[in-house]
Parts: C-alpha cells; structure tokens; sequence
C-alpha cells in the first residue's frame, strides 16, 4: 500500500550545528522528563497482581506517594487553561487544556506512555502550543488523576472510553497524538471509531507496526514486580531512554512510583493486521525513534510505510524510546508540517 507524501521515509538527524546526539538525548531527557521513560508494557505488572477488576491502588500508603510524585512532575508544566473531567462509561478521564495557536482548528490530544500521565509532556508543550491548541490526556486505567470505575476487558472498550470522552469536547474533530502505548491508544480508535478524528501522529507507537522484542520482555520481569528494588525499576527505564541517568528526575519518580503502587487491569495490546490500519482513510503520520528498545525499528517503518493508505513515516536514527523527550523542538516542527498537508 502506498503512500500519500514524499517524506515518506525521511531521517530526521537534527538541527545543523546540534551538539553530538547522544548528549543532546541525555540532556533533553533531563531537563525535559522525557515519556520513554514509562515504557512498562509489562504482562507480570498487567496481570500478575490480584485484587479489583478495576485498576486501583494497592494502599492509602502507595496513593499518597503517587500523588506526591504527580505533584511534583506536574510542577513542570505551567497553568492549564482549563481542567477537565469527563465522565465516561469506564470512568471518568482527566484532561488538561492548553490554548495555543489556531484556535478555530483542530486541537492536538496528546495521549501518554504507559504509567507515564500527562506529565510526561511538559517538554512538548510549549512547542506544541505554537502549532494548536493541546489537550492532554491522563489515561483511562492507568496511574494518573483518571479514575477507571468498570472494567476495560478488550481492544474495544479501549476504543469506546477514548471516544467517549472525545466527544465531550467543545471540538468537532482533534489530531490524536500518541507517544508508545498513547500511539496504539490513537491508532485502535482509528481503525473502529474515527468520526471524531482529523488525524493521527503516532510517536514511536508500540505494538503497531511491530512486536516487542524477546530481550526486552525478559529485562522488563524485574520492573514489574513491586517490590523487588527501586533501582531495578530505574536501571530498566533507563535502558528503555538510551542509558540516560533517571534518578531524581521528577517524572521518573512518578513513573516509578505508579509501577509500584498500581494495580494495573488492561488486557494486552493487541497488533492490528496490516488490512485493518490500510483502511484507515486519515492522514497518518508516523515517527519511529531509530534506537528504539520497543520493537525493531526497521521493521516498523517498513511495514509502517507497507499498511499505511495516507500515511507519512519519518525516521529520527539517533532516537531512543525517550523520543519526544529528546526531540521536541523538532517533532513539533514535524507535526506542524503535517498537519500543513492534512488539512
């Protein structure tokens, strides 16, 4: 299937003149709380915990810690112009607005990693909000201020607590922007219910255009047991972001703390067969970070490029899954251009 642009398959390398990509990573990743830091697509934490249908805290204890931690990492962002909790019927969902540029347009919804919330986007949103007004998104099920009351059991109810809450929006149509789990997240509504989409931007989606590799399913066990060490946790995070330093980094903690302290009850992701995401008539846009630890990156750009109908596929090669974290400035630049050409 081909595709509609010819920036299909572009490398994105970074601006002339920036420093040596690895130290732009690990800086980027700690002054911005980068989102690949919440990589956590762990079937131990997913499954292994008993209790509630219903993902839940495991103590008042473990609540309150997390809620220290999503204070603090929210601390990075500024005011938002608008709280928003929007009831659905799997729970209510958190939403942060931020007014930005064309208003009268469709608005950007940034839906986060896995454990990661809406923090960690504080780096994206001010280049984001030259290019649209932002919305984001605490997801439905995980830690974060959203708060799951009925039990999310498929790909489908995943897709009908997302629209849902879509359509209480003051907006006809959003661009749904989705970072690892937050791009299967987007693109699972694409391929069911896509009337209230304008478009998908899909950053380093998991479990889209390609699996998860054996070696990162085994060097993520550690990482979902609880109470197994901090550092365990921390040192896999770690590996997921190209080997940046993630202690004491606000949302790190945050991630950290809701993978310990938050039973998590969401079925596995499941891949979309190539037909399915061809038939999807929205423009697409597609970014897969070249050092990417959540699948094959080459695999997920080919066949990316193979099932996408209307879709552009951008590679940057020096990106770890921390992509958004280490490449604001330029993934706003490129969904700015996108969004040029979509609408």
């Amino acid at each position: 299937m081909g595709t509609d642009t010819a920036a299909t398959g572009k490398d994105r390398a970074g601006p002339p003149g920036a420093p040596p990509a690895g130290r732009r990573r690990r800086r980027r990743l700690l002054r911005w709380a980068a989102a690949g830091l919440a990589v956590a697509l762990l079937a131990g934490w997913a499954h292994a915990r008993g209790g509630a249908p219903v993902g839940h805290f495991t103590s008042a204890e473990g609540h309150d810690d997390y809620a220290a931690a999503y204070e603090r990492a929210m601390e990075e962002f500024p005011g938002p112009d608008a709280v928003l909790d929007v009831r659905t019927d799997y729970g209510v969902v958190r939403m942060y607005r931020f007014d930005g540029a064309e208003p009268d347009k469709a608005p950007l919804v940034l839906l986060p990693g896995r454990a990661s919330g809406a923090a960690m986007f504080a780096g994206n949103l001010a280049p984001l909000r030259k290019v649209r007004t932002v919305y984001t998104v605490d997801l439905l099920g995980e830690p974060g201020a959203s708060v799951q009351t009925r039990p999310i059991t498929d790909d489908g109810d995943q897709a009908r607590w997302l629209h849902q809450a879509l359509s209480e929006l003051p907006e006809p149509r959003v661009h749904l922007l989705g970072v690892s789990i937050g791009g299967w997240t987007a693109m699972n509504l694409a391929t069911r219910t896509p009337d209230a989409l304008a478009g998908v931007i899909l950053i380093d989606p998991a479990m889209t255009f390609a699996g998860i590799p054996a070696e990162t399913v085994l060097r993520s066990v550690p990482a979902s047991v609880p109470w197994f060490p901090k550092s365990w946790r921390d040192g896999f995070n770690s590996w997921t972001a190209g080997g940046a330093p993630v202690e004491d980094v606000p949302v790190a903690d945050m991630i950290e703390s809701g993978m310990r302290n938050y039973a998590l009850r969401l079925p596995a992701p499941t891949r979309f067969p190539a037909d399915r995401i061809a038939a999807v008539d929205l423009p697409v846009l597609a970014i897969i970070a070249g050092e990417s630890v959540m699948h094959d990156p080459a695999e997920a750009v080919r066949r990316a490029e193979a099932s996408l109908s209307r879709g552009t596929v951008l590679t940057y090669p020096d990106a770890s899954h921390a992509i958004n974290g280490e490449y604001p400035e330029e993934i706003a630049a490129d969904v700015a251009d996108f969004l040029a050409g979509a609408e």
